[in-house]
């Protein structure tokens, strides 16, 4: 939380950002400007779409998450951004390890072009998990 006692929701995505960016607009839909959006891209494409799409700062890259995750109440993003190599290698492991191991609670979406599946998960359409995504949201940042 800043000075304002706005929380900051940071949103981290990769590739061309269509899932940080969806998850940017239904953020701004809901909570209007409560809170500060970050937008951390693993590419510079990534965090412009982002950023288009709402986030209130933004940047690239490895040391941005590194430099972000203290100041963060929370984070968002599809589960890859824990993968090391993911999104075809943009998620470095070092990026991966940083989020995975920071104390900030997450709520990810069980989305990934990787060989990686999660048991007991239907597969819903992006619109359904965002919907879920900011209902987990209400809940956490309530107790963060």
């Amino acid at each position: 939380m800043n000075s304002e006692g706005k929380k900051v929701i940071l949103v981290i995505d990769g590739q061309g950002g269509g899932i940080g960016s969806n998850i940017i607009k239904a953020l701004r839909s809901e909570f209007l400007d409560d809170h500060y959006i970050w937008a951390i891209g693993t590419n510079s494409a990534a965090t412009t779409k982002m950023m288009k799409a709402g986030a209130n700062r933004g940047a690239t890259g490895e040391n941005a998450i590194r430099v972000t995750l203290d100041r963060t109440d929370l984070i968002l993003g599809p589960i890859s951004i824990v993968l090391a190599n993911s999104m075809m290698g943009e998620v470095t492991p070092e990026m991966a390890v940083r989020v995975a191991s920071s104390p900030v609670p997450k709520i990810l979406l069980p989305l990934t072009q990787e060989e990686v599946y999660i048991a007991g998960l239907s597969k819903e359409p992006l619109p359904h998990l965002i919907e879920e995504m900011l209902r987990m949201v209400k809940e956490v940042i309530q107790r963060v």
